[in-house]
């Protein structure tokens, strides 16, 4: 009896040893056939699995793809594009080891992002009218508000709020000012004065 719970015990651990999956270390990864291999190297990718007597064989990330970490992976991820027509510009070209960075342009404020809070479309700031200026201005995560010039202040282009000028001593006022035009004085001819 004893000799029987021995085979018995003997065989179930085997069992049990046969049905626990293989566990790769850190820096290795499972293929297809459940071997454990080396992983490839950032800005690489698997080429040949591992064999019993050679290691991975990997290869390098082609232009306008990238690997940004110790992999398993038989393809290169693709670079992102940022396009100009959606508002964007590109921080940082993409290599073989990372993505291009983009950023939104200058006069834009994002209007989506993507789920790494990255901005993927951008729009142009709200232009303000004659006679205001935006305040605040537009800045890449917000639009523009427009407010009106302050009374003395005058906005040709909704850009910024400037003061009349004042006509002096030698001058008269042709026209007063008004939020989208400044005063207009003309000089006093000497022998007027």
């Amino acid at each position: 009896m004893a000799l029987w719970v021995c085979h018995t015990y003997a065989l179930l651990s085997m069992v049990i040893a046969l049905s626990i999956e293989k566990q790769c270390g850190p820096a290795e990864y499972k293929t297809e056939a459940e071997e454990c291999c080396p992983m490839c190297g950032k800005g690489l990718v698997v080429h040949k699995d591992c064999i019993s007597d050679s290691s991975t064989t990997c290869i390098p990330c082609m232009r306008g793809t990238y690997m940004n970490e110790p992999n398993g992976l038989y393809s290169c991820r693709p670079c992102k594009t940022c396009d100009p027509g959606q508002g964007l510009h590109i921080l940082h070209k993409c290599t073989s080891t990372s993505d291009a960075l983009c950023d939104v342009k200058d006069g834009f404020h994002c209007k989506s992002y993507s789920d790494n809070r990255e901005c993927n479309f951008a729009v142009k700031h709200y232009s303000c009218l004659p006679g205001q200026r935006p305040n605040p201005p537009g800045t890449k995560a917000t639009d523009a508000v427009c407010e009106e010039c302050p009374y003395g202040h005058f906005s040709q282009y909704g850009i910024n709020c400037t003061a009349w000028m004042k006509c002096t001593f030698e001058q008269n006022m042709i026209q007063d000012g008004t939020p989208t035009n400044d005063t207009v004085c003309k000089n006093i001819p000497a022998r007027n004065r």
